[in-house]
């Protein structure tokens, strides 16, 4: 048949049945390749890029039948350069990026491949885009805006999650000690302006989140509030059994550390953060181009506690402050 005898039959049945004739869905029909470089393992669990894919497949992008997904895991962040590489090589049509190293790896491996990105913090000051408006490179994609904007909230919620809390440490992740100085200012004044006192340590690797909990815990400390990074992200399972073997609640900036036995996180909604990513992949798998895709920034920003654990390590969440909660965890 056709290509004209094709459109015909569809114009008829518009006519004679009422069928709405959805030029995006035709268009949809022919095949794509995703790239996906995450962080971690294929072991490691991941809802929302599940949820990102669940949004794909409603767009008409479906993995098996139109979509190929070339999934890369870069269990060391020596790895993310040869496998950014990688997925260029297999010309893939867009690559997702997960969080700022896969992103960062992306950029350097391509500037050509639109790349979505999704939870980076500061894509301008990095100098990866001109603008978030207008990024006007091959890169677009969703942040998490800069941790100035909420580690003060974040802090106040944790002191009113606890009651009699006086003294929080930042956790941070080593890796990024640079950039974490110019933050750590913002966090000491509004530490000061609660009446907390507040201190900062930092870890390498995996292996170091659990001691640094027993070492917080040793000296007095009375909550943790971790600075997330994807070494945080990753080990969100880890982060969740250190807050319960060492009886030592934890403030999360996504709430998978608090689902798995972290006490409470505040930050943007990382499920809602993927969906918007698929809306920006199918943009350009229609054909926009990313150059002209604003970069998006969170529009939602979720509390959520875990009243099971504050009931292991002893600790009694206020009324009101449930209340307040858009999630509680039996």
């Amino acid at each position: 048949m056709t290509l004209s005898a094709r459109v015909f039959l569809q114009l008829l049945a518009v006519a004679v049945l009422g069928m709405p004739f959805d030029a995006g869905t035709q268009q949809a029909q022919r095949s794509a390749r995703l790239g996906i470089l995450y962080s971690g393992s294929p072991a490691t669990s991941s809802p929302a890029t599940d949820a990102f894919l669940k949004r794909l497949a409603v767009l008409g992008w479906v993995e098996g039948k139109n979509l190929v997904v070339a999934r890369r895991y870069a269990e060391h962040p020596d790895r993310f350069p040869a496998l950014a590489a990688e997925l260029v090589a297999q010309k893939v049509s867009v690559i997702l990026t997960p969080g700022p190293l896969p992103t960062r790896a992306a950029v350097a491996a391509t500037r050509s491949v639109p790349i979505v990105m999704v939870a980076f913090t500061d894509p301008v000051a990095a100098g990866l885009v001109a603008s978030l408006a207008r990024p006007g490179e091959n890169l677009t994609g969703l942040t998490v805006a800069h941790p100035g904007q909420y580690t003060g909230k974040r802090l106040e919620l944790l002191k009113q999650a606890i009651p009699g809390l006086g003294q929080v440490v930042a956790l941070w992740d080593a890796s990024l000690t640079p950039p974490a100085r110019e933050w750590t200012e913002v966090l000491d004044r509004e530490a000061r302006t609660l009446g907390l006192r507040l201190e900062h340590a930092t870890v390498r690797n995996a292996a170091e989140i659990d001691a640094a909990f027993g070492s917080a815990r040793a000296r007095g400390v009375g909550a943790v509030l971790v600075m997330e990074t994807p070494l945080f992200s990753i080990n969100a399972s880890l982060i969740a059994e250190s807050c319960v073997k060492h009886r030592l609640p934890a403030m999360t900036l996504f709430s998978q550390a608090v689902e798995r036995g972290a006490l409470v996180s505040y930050g943007p909604n990382l499920i809602d953060l993927f969906l918007r990513a698929a809306e920006q992949v199918d943009r350009i798998l229609r054909g926009e181009s990313p150059a002209s895709i604003p970069i998006e920034q969170p529009s939602t920003f979720d509390l959520v506690i875990n009243l099971k654990t504050a009931k292991a390590i002893g600790i009694t969440i206020p009324p009101a402050f449930l209340l307040r909660a858009n999630k509680v965890i039996e």
